[in-house]
């Protein structure tokens, strides 16, 4: 007999997504995401999943959306994997696009001039957080 399941990728495809979390939801601890460093991050809200990562680099701790403006791809090819090899930019794994840490700008590649989607996260008592 057949397979009648659609395949995971299918699946994966047809999940809802949401594009921004409550705030207080503990995510990991500031020392789990190396500095300079960053961290994906997906949290399932009711039935829809959210997608996001954060970056750690100078002392300071940003969240953005993982979403390629240019493409609406998620920028990394391999798990946690968003910085540029010197941990400078943000950088898309698809198309070279390099993003400031700091800022979520678009400074090289097809997307020059738009933007991360920021995703609001703090710090606190050493706990990274949604805010």
């Amino acid at each position: 007999m057949p397979d009648l399941d659609p395949p995971e990728s299918l699946i994966e495809a047809q999940r809802a997504k949401v594009w921004r979390t409550p705030p207080g939801v503990p995510l990991c601890t500031l020392e789990a995401i190396p500095e300079p460093g960053a961290r994906n991050f997906v949290l399932q809200i009711g039935e829809a999943f959210f997608h996001g990562f954060v970056v750690r680099k100078e002392g300071t701790v940003r969240g953005y959306v993982d979403r390629c403006p240019h493409m609406g791809v998620p920028l990394a090819h391999e798990l946690d994997r968003y910085l540029t090899g010197d941990g400078e930019y943000v950088m898309c794994g698809w198309h070279g696009a390099l993003f400031r840490p700091d800022t979520g700008l678009c400074v090289g590649g097809p997307c020059v001039g738009q933007s991360l989607r920021a995703w609001p996260v703090e710090v606190r008592e050493g706990m990274i957080m949604t805010a």
